[in-house]
C-alpha cells in the first residue's frame, strides 16, 4: 500500500447557491439560508474553481484513509447544498417494548413530552 502523489475531488455548485471557501471554513448560502462547517482539523485544500461554480478539494501525499477522508469532505459539502436550497424533514417513531410510553406534542409542535418512560408513575 503506497501513497498517491495528489487525490483531487470535484463538487458542482448550482444556480442560486454562493458557496465561499476561507482557510478551510466553507460557508454555503441559498434560498433556504446559510450553513456553514469548519474542516480545519483535515490537511485538505479547498478552492473555487470555474469561476464559482465548482470547489476542488486536494490533497497531498494521501493515503487510505486520508482519501476517505476526501471523499467525506465533499460528501458534506454536497449534503450542505442540498440542504440550503431542498432542505430536510426528519421523521420519528417511538417505540416501547413493555412499559407503554404516552408522547405530547406541544407549543405548536416545537416540544415533546414523554411520559411514563421506563415505567415511571411521575404524573
Amino acid at each position: 500500500m503506497g501513497k498517491d502523489i495528489v487525490l483531487n475531488s470535484w463538487v458542482t455548485i448550482p444556480k442560486g447557491v454562493t458557496v465561499t471557501v476561507k482557510s478551510r471554513q466553507v460557508s454555503v448560502k441559498g434560498p433556504r439560508g446559510v450553513l456553514s462547517r469548519s474542516f480545519r482539523h483535515q490537511k485538505v485544500e479547498l478552492n473555487l474553481r470555474k469561476k464559482g461554480t465548482a470547489i476542488e478539494a486536494v490533497m497531498w501525499f494521501a493515503n487510505r484513509k486520508h482519501s476517505a477522508c476526501l471523499r467525506t469532505i465533499t460528501a458534506h459539502i454536497k449534503n450542505m447544498i442540498v440542504g440550503v436550497t431542498q432542505g430536510y424533514k426528519y421523521k420519528m417513531r417511538l417505540v416501547y417494548a413493555h412499559f407503554p410510553i404516552n408522547v405530547d406534542i406541544t407549543e405548536n409542535g416545537d416540544t415533546i413530552e414523554l411520559r411514563n418512560f421506563v415505567g415511571e408513575k411521575v404524573v
